[in-house]
């Protein structure tokens, strides 16, 4: 085995592992196909191993190929990490995608303590109901509405990217005060105008079903965004099924009220998750952010946590 620490053929081995071929690894260092080529055959030969199972121009780790990406994914990291802290003093760029809504209602109401909080971490959002995959390098992560099926970034299982729930949330109807006296059972919202949220992953007939009824017939406003639909209903159009956690604001504010919190059931589910390239877990913007996300959600998610996060399966 070689005594020095070969840097250059672990540089290729991670970028090929994280890119899926030498041809894109190559593209990601600046170097020719043949150059990472060689460097790895340099590097299984020096540590008497196979590293990748070779099929034409796919590659596939091996068990001792997993077992070494591991570590050199989690030595890259640290690098990361200390090379963040000697340079702390410069500002942090975090480029954030999110879902619309969230970002609307939850996120930038919280900039001002997000940014008093994580010193130094500059903050790039970007709001839209697409799913990032994170292929051109334009964003770090990717706060989404539904988890994102584990296909759509690439293969069986989400192969190269960390996926976090950002714990539950409570669907329930809100309405105006001046609305809240007449809706005193389920059955009540069958004379209310109630509004329509069509991109929702949970709807009035779920509602419904878990109050042991039918839904009514669709009759009243419909919006694509909860954000519409939480003002809406705040200005008194109708009755909206949303997330409390979105409606926190107008909640503590008065805007809006629960008429059937404590006489009906809610829904109770997992509605946004945090995406981000496994790569991304130990960059100083990366660590900041989600310690401040999860402190704010009250979630308990270390670091260490997330070693096992996104692995190949």
């Amino acid at each position: 085995m070689a005594q020095h620490l070969p840097l250059t053929a672990l540089r290729a081995f991670e970028a090929a592992t994280r890119t899926g071929s030498f041809r894109a690894a190559a593209d990601d260092l600046g170097l020719t196909p043949s150059a990472v080529s060689h460097a790895i055959r340099g590097l299984e030969r020096d540590l008497g191993t196979v590293l990748f199972e070779r099929e034409g121009r796919a590659i596939r780790l091996t068990p001792e190929g997993e077992t070494l990406m591991r570590h050199v994914e989690r030595g890259f990291g640290e690098l990361q990490l200390g090379i963040g802290s000697v340079a702390a003093r410069r500002p942090q760029l975090l480029r954030l995608h999110t879902a619309p809504s969230f970002a609307a209602q939850w996120l930038v109401p919280r900039l001002g303590r997000l940014l008093e909080e994580c010193q130094g971490l500059e903050l790039r959002i970007a709001a839209g109901a697409d799913y990032t995959r994170f292929l051109a390098d334009e964003f770090d992560a990717d706060i989404v509405y539904g988890a994102p099926p584990p296909e759509f970034y690439g293969g069986a299982g989400h192969q190269g990217v960390v996926v976090l729930p950002l714990g539950t949330e409570v669907i329930a109807p809100l309405c105006a005060p001046a609305m809240a006296p007449r809706i005193r059972s389920a059955r009540d919202l069958y004379g209310e105008v109630l509004i329509e949220s069509d991109n929702k992953r949970v709807r009035w007939p779920a509602w419904f079903a878990a109050n042991g009824l039918a839904a009514p017939a669709p009759r009243g406003p419909r919006f694509d965004r909860s954000f519409i639909s939480l003002s809406a209903a705040a200005d008194g159009l109708g009755v909206a099924l949303e997330s409390t956690m979105l409606a926190e604001r107008e909640i503590a504010s008065g805007r809006l009220v629960r008429p059937l919190q404590g006489i009906c059931e809610d829904v109770v589910y997992t509605g946004h998750w945090l995406v981000f390239p496994r790569t991304k877990r130990y960059a100083r913007s990366m660590v900041l952010f989600l310690g401040w996300l999860t402190r704010e959600l009250g979630l308990d998610i270390a670091l260490d946590d997330l070693e096992a996060a996104g692995q190949p399966r």
